[in-house]
């Protein structure tokens, strides 16, 4: 744990002193001297210590009257790996304001999914992050306005309402607020190092940035390995604008709020390339934090390895391959029914079944790159499906239903404000959802990095070669003090078998 790290001077300067990308999101570096604020990696030399004050986000140095850095451009950093190990309400509001709530149903609409007053979200966001969620917005805004006039040739009205401004004043004066240059300018400083902007109308390239080490074997290759035909596929080389070959790139639709889109994904050394193909340039925000949620890339990899290899079972499979990241999804709802379909199947079974849902109830979509057919079926679109097409057995059939039923109701909640806890009560008191299915959906939907999966076969497996206890109360309790990371054992644990989900496709 690192919440409040902005608050111990020493260890900012140290960090900043030594330009260690580790910290990188955790907090940001503001300049009395230059009005700058800068990333802790910043490559310019480092300020005097007392010329130094230290904000815990980007949003907060904004509010505090400094531009980002010209040089280091922290607005590009990794989120910070708070939000995506923490279950209380700071983290689950940053969740839901990185997916733009804050843009399509303001400040109210933030609090009535969280379950509090606007006061109390206002309160503890302005406590630990020193901003309230107005102010996270607009940092986030500016940030995706940014990556549009840098990386497509979009008019500027255009970019305006697609980075969620309400005018283009307002996108203008934030512009030059915070980069210290108008929107123009941006444009004609990012041309020498950028490609030339896509000719194809909707689509965009950029790099994601993650913390090192990622090792992206088990996390390409579990995606790869269930990918659904028609809505997920692995093409052994990336498209244009995704690193070219010899680098594939896995490949998804995306259901956003204002139409649908296709991610391509792809890893590199030190970063993965996207490239969206979104109809609505609105859904920018949205797409790029659900790619980077469903390949964990806000996660502190140092951290985690660090804690599991204090067992000496798990210490040499760190070693082997450190950076194990979850793979997670794009959409809670949809690995939800996934799930439910995977109970006591193979994976080529489930992939199956998932297939027959989308052929007959997924929205059609157009995919001139690549293989890609379907949107995969809205809980609303399953809810009225009839259980007797479905080639499972009559328990499960009743588990799918209730489940989809109780999705598309709103009963049931798996998105960004889940609190994981109470989530997983929920689920288990549905028929048929046992601890597996409870468990997966907390690891690789609701993404609690504490989830375990002491019942499943790979996991027991890996447990009994190891030497380590294997029946699930027995592992539970070895797996102790590997809290709060155990998702993260599991895929150390998983990765010890030869099945495909642990190896990059080829």
């Amino acid at each position: 744990m690192r919440m409040g790290m902005h608050t111990d001077t020493e260890r900012c300067v140290r960090a900043v002193r030594s330009k260690d990308a580790r910290f990188d999101g955790w907090f940001f570096t503001a300049v009395l001297t230059t009005g700058i604020y800068c990333r802790p990696s910043c490559p310019v030399v480092p300020p005097k210590p007392e010329n130094m004050v230290f904000h815990p986000s980007a949003a907060a140095c904004q509010q505090a009257g400094f531009r980002a850095c010209k040089r280091c451009r922290p607005d590009t950093s990794p989120g910070s790996p708070e939000w995506n190990h923490r279950a209380d309400l700071v983290a689950r509001a940053m969740r839901l304001i990185a997916d733009g709530v804050v843009d399509r149903e303001g400040v109210p609409g933030l609090a009535a999914r969280l379950g509090y007053s606007t006061r109390q979200v206002e309160r503890q966001l302005l406590a630990e992050l020193g901003a309230g969620p107005l102010a996270l917005a607009r940092a986030q805004r500016a940030q995706t306005a940014r990556l549009l006039v840098e990386t497509t040739g979009l008019p500027m009205a255009d970019i305006a309402f697609a980075a969620g401004f309400s005018s283009v004043r307002t996108f203008n004066d934030t512009v030059r607020e915070v980069f210290a240059l108008s929107p123009s300018d941006l444009r004609t400083r990012a041309a020498p190092r950028n490609a030339p902007p896509s000719a194809a109308p909707g689509v965009l390239s950029l790099r994601l940035p993650f913390r090192s080490p990622l090792n992206p074997d088990n996390l390409f290759g579990h995606l790869a390995a269930t990918a659904v035909p028609g809505v997920e596929e692995w093409l052994p080389h990336s498209p244009d604008g995704v690193g070219g070959a010899p680098v594939g790139a896995y490949r998804r639709t995306l259901r956003l709020p204002y139409g649908h889109g296709i991610a391509a994904l792809a890893p590199h050394p030190d970063h993965i390339a996207c490239r969206l193909t979104l109809t609505d340039p609105r859904d920018l925000t949205v797409a790029i934090s659900r790619c980077r949620r469903l390949l964990d890339l806000d996660a502190d990899p140092v951290a985690v390895d660090d804690q599991l290899r204090t067992d000496p079972v798990l210490a040499p499979l760190v070693d082997k391959a450190p950076g194990r990241r979850v793979p997670r999804t794009a959409d809670e709802a949809e690995f939800a029914v996934r799930a439910v379909l995977g109970q006591q199947v193979s994976t080529a079974a489930a992939r199956t079944h998932a297939a027959r849902l989308v052929t007959a109830h997924g929205t059609p979509v157009d995919d001139p790159e690549g293989g890609l057919t379907h949107l995969f079926p809205s809980p609303g679109e399953l809810a009225a499906l009839d259980p007797g097409t479905l080639a499972l057995p009559r328990t499960r059939r009743a588990t799918l239903t209730t489940l989809v039923r109780r999705l598309a109701d709103g009963d049931l909640h798996l998105g960004a404000e889940s609190d994981w806890a109470g989530t997983r009560a929920s689920l288990l008191a549905l028929p048929g959802v046992g601890p597996w299915t409870a468990d997966v959906i907390a690891m690789r939907a609701l993404g609690d990095p504490d989830a375990f999966l002491p019942t499943d076969l790979g996991v027991r497996r890996a447990a009994r070669e190891l030497g380590l206890p294997s029946t699930p109360a027995a592992l539970t309790a070895r797996a102790e003090t590997w809290r709060p990371w155990r998702a993260y054992a599991v895929q150390y644990l998983w990765a010890t078998d030869s099945h495909p989900i642990n190896f990059l496709p080829v």
